[in-house]
């Protein structure tokens, strides 16, 4: 990437962190360290399997891709949320046909649909969000989150988020091999499997 679009997505990152730090975003004290940071780790490690992939539109997906969940987390699909997005990334100096790909390959994966069929960089950011979700304490964090709700309860809804994330938003081959051990144990854990001891 040529210099002035790493100073635009160095002030991208910026933007968001500022944005993600706010009270009012449920997920404040955790989501850059423990959320954004590894997708855009994973998302450079398949990238250097597939060197064909436009760095920049990875990196400004990796970073923007839960605007809509942290700018009105009930509402995060709204597509409101993402020409918002869109505006704070022109006044930001990324061109209009950049971020005009950007969002429109975050309408894609928020879809969660065809993902397999999508273009490189929306694989590549979707396989690095549904791994990232295996990583360190995430699926914890809801327990922490919620204490409110019974056990059960968090459990089923770990279970239902894993599965989506393997099944739909995983596809590059590179990352389901690879995370395979850690959703099969993500998996155990949210069902309480019981391994017989022989």
């Amino acid at each position: 990437m040529i210099k002035y679009m790493n100073d635009k997505l160095d002030n991208l990152k910026v933007f968001i962190k500022q944005k993600s730090s706010e009270p009012s975003f449920v997920h404040y004290k955790w989501f850059i360290e423990w959320h954004l940071e590894i997708v855009e780790s994973l998302a450079r490690d398949l990238m250097e399997l597939y060197p064909e992939a436009d760095g920049a539109t990875v990196i400004a997906m990796c970073w923007m891709h839960d605007y809509g969940k942290i700018v009105d987390f009930d509402n995060q699909y709204d597509h409101q949320h993402l020409e918002e997005g869109r505006q704070a990334m022109i006044k930001l100096g990324f061109d209009e046909s950049f971020v005009g790909a950007v969002t429109e390959n975050i309408k894609i994966l928020d879809q969660k649909e065809n993902l397999a069929d999508a273009n490189l960089e929306t694989r590549i950011v979707s396989s690095a969000d549904g791994c990232s979700h295996l990583v360190g304490p995430f699926t914890s964090l809801y327990w922490w989150e919620h204490p409110e709700t019974p056990f059960e309860d968090i459990m089923r809804e770990n279970v239902r988020k894993l599965t989506i994330d393997w099944e739909l938003k995983v596809v590059i081959p590179e990352a389901k091999r690879v995370y395979s051990p850690l959703y099969d144990a993500a998996m155990d854990r949210a069902t309480g499997k019981i391994l017989k001891i022989q």
